[in-house]
């Protein structure tokens, strides 16, 4: 059994090795790679059905731990002339029926620049080094908001308030989990509705969702602040996309 172990350790002693010596790509190369299949995949989004899941946990002001919301599911489905509709079809894991559908149209955008070319140049890039995973290769590309920006975009403007690390599987160029922390307090209704602590921490993951599409799968946000002003707050909020799935009847654009 000692032997056995020896030989294991020793072996993946020398792919790690092999792993760290192995240059890191090309990182412009790599970049602009990375981010064409981003562009691609924003893109081709809006052509997919999918159910989503909300669950929100938070503290309130005695301590104790209890559900915000509960836990909410909906079905979202593309319309032909762009947005979604969104159907409440779940909550607690009990089926709901005959909800109003909610239309959400695109949010218009006044710069032609695409959101992911903007939050790109809002940030510091470092291709920092290469991890092993799950069979996978990843490149760990660090971020910290650029200095002396000043996004114009509303994803802009919020990813400039992170720093943390992306994880981009070195085969495919895709973006395959993000972490990151903020560097300042998130304000929502101006800091009246609520404040969100520096610190506050973000996780998205992303997935390949047919042969040739990778869209979010998870994000999950923690974080400690306040709600109207004086009430603590802590958040733990989970949004989870699944059932992905081609809709015939939307926008192909």
């Amino acid at each position: 059994m000692g032997k056995t172990l020896l030989v294991v350790a020793a072996t993946l002693l020398v792919a790690t090795t092999s792993a760290q010596e192995r240059p890191l790509p090309e990182r412009q190369a790599f970049f602009d790679a990375t981010r064409a299949n981003l562009e691609r995949s924003q893109s081709r989004q809006s052509s997919y059905a999918y159910r989503e899941r909300r669950r929100e946990l938070h503290t309130n002001p005695f301590g104790r731990l209890g559900s915000g919301n509960g836990t909410e599911e909906f079905e979202v489905t593309p319309m032909p002339g762009g947005g979604v509709e969104r159907r409440l079809v779940a909550r607690d894991g009990k089926a709901v029926t005959g909800s109003e559908a909610t239309r959400i149209r695109p949010r218009t955008r006044a710069s032609q620049r695409s959101a992911v070319d903007e939050t790109a140049d809002a940030l510091d890039l470092v291709l920092d080094h290469r991890e092993h995973a799950n069979g996978r290769d990843l490149i760990v590309v660090t971020f910290t908001p650029k200095p002396g920006v000043q996004p114009e975009s509303r994803e802009a403007r919020l990813a400039h308030l992170f720093k943390g690390r992306i994880f981009v599987d070195e085969a495919s160029a895709e973006v395959v989990r993000v972490e990151a922390t903020a560097v300042d307090d998130l304000s929502y209704g101006l800091g009246v509705v609520a404040r969100l602590n520096r610190g506050a921490s973000v996780t998205l993951v992303r997935e390949r969702v047919d042969a040739d599409t990778w869209l979010p799968t998870s994000i999950r946000f923690l974080g400690d602040g306040r709600a109207m002003v004086f009430r603590k707050l802590r958040v733990d909020h989970l949004i989870e996309w699944f059932d992905y799935r081609r809709a015939p009847s939307a926008r192909t654009d």
